[in-house]
């Protein structure tokens, strides 16, 4: 019993800990968040951001189903995941870097009115996540070298919920950060530039993702 317990909280640890360098190391879904709310809003910073922890629970619904193993070691799946999610991140990318950018006031303030739809913000953060094979190679690193096999399906579940609440913690963060007018202030004189270098960034993360290997 006592070496139950002591197992629970070494999984418990282990999870948070993952969870939070999971949800910090920059990658796709940090620029995805950092693009939206920059060029668009902090809502929609935020909803890419629910995208992304809502997108987290996919990814733990198939590990615990014991799926991921079967997605690392079929090269036809995990392609098809990995090019679909590569060519996604290289399109908003290359979308981003010719976007047009005004620096007059009147410009900038009609760029900060300019929304992108709550669901098209989310739909941004989910398949960012969704389709990054590295996440899948994350999860089943988690629920089959972390987690015990005897470990119940609730506190499975609970684990997952953890990995999607710092996520989402994170990431809307992020768009908080990115989003406030002293921050926009600072960026305004740059704003083509930080998009260039934001849109750079999710091109070369989508042939990253391309280049990525199941094992």
């Amino acid at each position: 019993m006592e070496l139950s317990i002591f197992t629970g909280s070494t999984e418990f640890i282990a999870i948070i800990s993952i969870s939070i360098f999971m949800a910090i190391s920059p990658g796709p879904d940090f620029f995805m968040v950092t693009r939206n709310s920059i060029v668009y809003n902090r809502t929609s910073g935020i909803y890419s951001a629910i995208g992304v922890s809502l997108a987290i629970w996919l990814h733990v619904a198939y590990s615990i189903a014991g799926l991921a193993i079967i997605i690392s070691k079929s090269i036809f799946l995990f392609s098809i995941i990995k090019y679909i999610g590569a060519a996604y991140l290289i399109f908003i990318g290359f979308k981003t870097i010719i976007s047009k950018s005004n620096f007059n006031k009147e410009a900038i303030n009609k760029q900060k009115n300019k929304e992108l739809s709550k669901f098209n913000s989310f739909k941004n953060g989910f398949i960012t996540n969704a389709l990054n094979p590295k996440a899948t190679i994350f999860f089943l690193s988690i629920f089959t070298q972390i987690v015990n096999v005897d470990t119940p399906l609730l506190i499975q579940v609970i684990y997952g919920a953890i990995i999607s609440i710092v996520h989402f913690i994170w990431f809307s963060s992020v768009a908080y950060f990115f989003s406030h007018p002293v921050i926009l202030n600072k960026f305004q004189r740059y704003q083509k530039k930080i998009e260039m270098f934001v849109g750079a960034a999710l091109i070369l993360f989508g042939i990253k993702v391309a280049f990525t290997k199941s094992s």
